[in-house]
């Protein structure tokens, strides 16, 4: 039995409230974990002041160090994630897939991608920059360009509240640490194992213990962190993304509803963009706000509709152990079912049909060695304003919607990724202007592809930091 405890900046805490995290399928009980209270979560908010000015008299140039070596302790080695507890990189990718549905094999892509942002930092840290000199994070002030600028931190911590759906999420708050900002990490109910790897890897590293703080919370904490902290960065559904809509000191990371738009001059050559369609809505079994959840074309919707659903087809629901798995199961089974039952209730208003229906093996709920999957499901929306045209679930799902060029950039909403396939200037023109895009692939690239040097969503130092004017004599 694992007992994982609280981290309070550092230092473990044994609490008498604790929680059992048990593996979804067979109900066994994989740890057990110590719980915070908001009083707590008060209380060890009075001392990140005095944690960020120790914090600051490190280098940046000594923490992208730390974040190098902490790259391979996280992908290769066995670290202590709780007292004379040594965890492998196996067992780590086991207890994630017992406890949080994801099979095995994405799971090690996760450490790859969390692994690859700790190993890149620098050029991470150039793209949220824009190419700043980084000695403006330990000395406030550089040239850029031959013009002096300056900035500031505006807080004097991160806290993040994550999610369970994937790993990689992780990959977001970690710049905060290279930038010096302490983060005080909520996991996820369903995945606690991540964010402790990551800080495990941190301190062998030699990341100070006193910056990171780990408190498995109830709602009540929760509330307290979203109210109480500077700056929180905080993973949801639609609702939570309502709640805190125009706070700024909220980040929110809620449903994407990428998209890929193909122009009526790229639109006749569909076939050839066959695997960027598919990989954009597929990749990580979809669980990620960066999958595509609609394609915008002018024409030709039910034939591309069609294709993408033959090949989604292939992806087979398998045993989460499987080498070969890559459609992630849900850890609760009731919460399958609604969104089955909700599809089938959408699919009955004119103007949608499922084109994986007459394609997919068995419906599209199924149970493989007791685990309850979604299969991957393509509609073709003959009706734009079909309440299944602008949606996104946590499974690989894709509408197939026809717009006029002229109409797409309008009609698209807000849109985490639109990766845009034409040549038509005043089609990228606009996308290139619109405020509801935040990420923008101009050509053929899956929606999925994230470069080192590019903000994710939103920008992670343009939040903690602020740009001042200043003069100098």
């Amino acid at each position: 039995m694992l007992d994982i405890p609280a981290y309070r900046f550092g230092k473990a805490y044994e609490s008498l409230d604790l929680d059992e995290i048990k593996d979804f399928r067979t109900g066994e009980v994989c740890a057990r974990i110590g719980k915070v209270n908001a009083g707590l979560i008060r209380r060890d908010l009075r001392k990140l002041p005095a944690a960020f000015a120790s914090f600051q008299e490190k280098q940046t140039d000594e923490m992208l160090d730390v974040c190098a070596r902490a790259a391979d302790l996280f992908e290769e080695s066995d670290l202590e994630v709780a007292e004379g507890c040594a965890q492998s990189p196996g067992q780590y990718a086991d207890l994630v897939m017992h406890t949080g549905g994801l099979p095995r094999a994405l799971v090690l892509q996760n450490i790859k991608k969390i692994s690859g942002v700790l190993r890149e930092m620098p050029a991470v840290l150039r793209g949220l920059t824009r190419g700043l000199d980084l000695r403006v994070l330990d000395d406030g002030v550089c040239d850029a360009d031959g013009l002096l600028t300056s900035y500031r931190p505006v807080t004097t911590h991160l806290a993040v509240v994550l999610p369970s759906n994937s790993p990689g999420v992780n990959a977001l708050w970690l710049p905060a640490i290279a930038m010096r900002i302490p983060v005080l990490l909520k996991p996820g109910s369903g995945d606690p194992w991540t964010p402790l790897r990551i800080m495990a890897a941190l301190f062998e590293a030699g990341c100070p213990r006193d910056v990171m703080g780990y408190y498995p919370t109830d709602h009540e904490g929760a509330g307290v962190i979203a109210s109480d902290c500077e700056r929180v960065m905080s993973f949801g559904d639609a609702t939570t993304v309502a709640r805190h809509a125009g706070n700024p000191r909220v980040s929110v990371h809620g449903p994407g509803y990428s998209k890929i738009l193909i122009g009526s001059d790229a639109v006749g050559d569909w076939e050839k963009h066959l695997d960027v369609l598919v990989t954009s809505v597929a990749a990580n079994s979809g669980r990620s706000c960066i999958n595509a959840s609609t394609i915008v074309v002018p024409e030709k919707g039910r034939e591309i509709g069609e294709a993408i659903a033959k090949r989604l087809a292939e992806i087979q629901p398998l045993p989460l152990d499987d080498d070969a798995a890559v459609l992630a199961g849900f850890m609760n089974s009731a919460f399958a079912d609604a969104i089955d039952a909700g599809l089938d209730k959408q699919l009955e208003v004119p103007g949608a049909v499922d084109l994986s229906d007459s394609v997919r093996e068995g419906e599209r709920s199924t149970d493989v060695d007791g685990v309850r999957y979604l299969q991957p499901t393509v509609v073709n929306c003959s009706d734009p304003e079909h309440p299944l045209a602008r949606s996104e679930f946590l499974f690989p799902f894709v509408a197939i919607v026809e717009v006029p060029d002229d109409e797409m950039i309008s009609w698209i909403g807000p849109t985490l990724v639109c990766s845009v396939i034409s040549d038509n200037a005043a089609l990228q023109r606009g996308a290139l202007a619109s405020a509801n895009i935040d990420r923008l692939n101009l050509g053929p690239i899956p929606t999925t592809s994230v470069q080192w040097d590019q903000p994710h969503e939103g920008n992670l130092f343009e939040f903690l930091y602020q740009r001042r004017g200043i003069q100098v004599v």
